[in-house]
């Protein structure tokens, strides 16, 4: 198994060979880490997830990096909506993780970078969905290097207690 760390900062200043953006069904970019990761990848990121849409909640597709020059592939995920944990949420968010880690071992990337999928807009509770992260990462050691890149302390303090608790 490769090393798994929980990074504070910018996924967009990341040098891996892939990130993951939490995106929207529509893959033509949106707010928060998925905005961000749009606007350093340039117009081309929104053109080529618009020839891969819709893209549904769990699932994963891949686009080249275009202007994030230190990346090779950005893997486009879709978390769910929040609505109280009982729909499914938890099993659709593992997906989302599981399904980026195969897409970017058949990329054969030894290197990827995770924002906290679905805690933004989509009001996944941190702390959960840190995780949900946590498990899906360490169940699937097909990567060498996975980072999960937290935008604020509070993730990366979710993150950290996540991963230091026993598979």
């Amino acid at each position: 198994m490769g090393t798994i760390e929980v990074v504070l900062g910018d996924i967009t200043a990341e040098r891996v060979d892939a990130i993951v953006t939490a995106a929207n069904e529509s893959l033509l970019g949106g707010g928060g880490v998925d905005g961000a990761i749009h606007r350093a990848a340039g117009p081309r990121l929104a053109a080529a997830g618009a020839e891969l849409a819709p893209c549904e909640p769990g699932k994963a597709v891949v686009t080249p990096a275009f202007d994030l020059t230190q990346v090779k592939h950005v893997i486009h995920t879709v978390g769910p909506v929040w609505e109280g944990g009982e729909h499914g949420e938890d099993l659709v968010l593992t997906s989302c993780y599981v399904e980026s880690l195969l897409l970017a071992e058949e990329l054969a990337a030894e290197s990827i970078a995770f924002p906290a999928i679905a805690t933004g807009i989509y009001g996944f509770p941190t702390e959960r969905a840190a995780r949900v992260a946590a498990m899906a990462v360490r169940s699937l050691p097909i990567i060498d290097r996975i980072r999960l890149v937290a935008f604020d302390r509070e993730t990366a303090e979710a993150l950290n207690r996540a991963l230091a608790e026993p598979i």
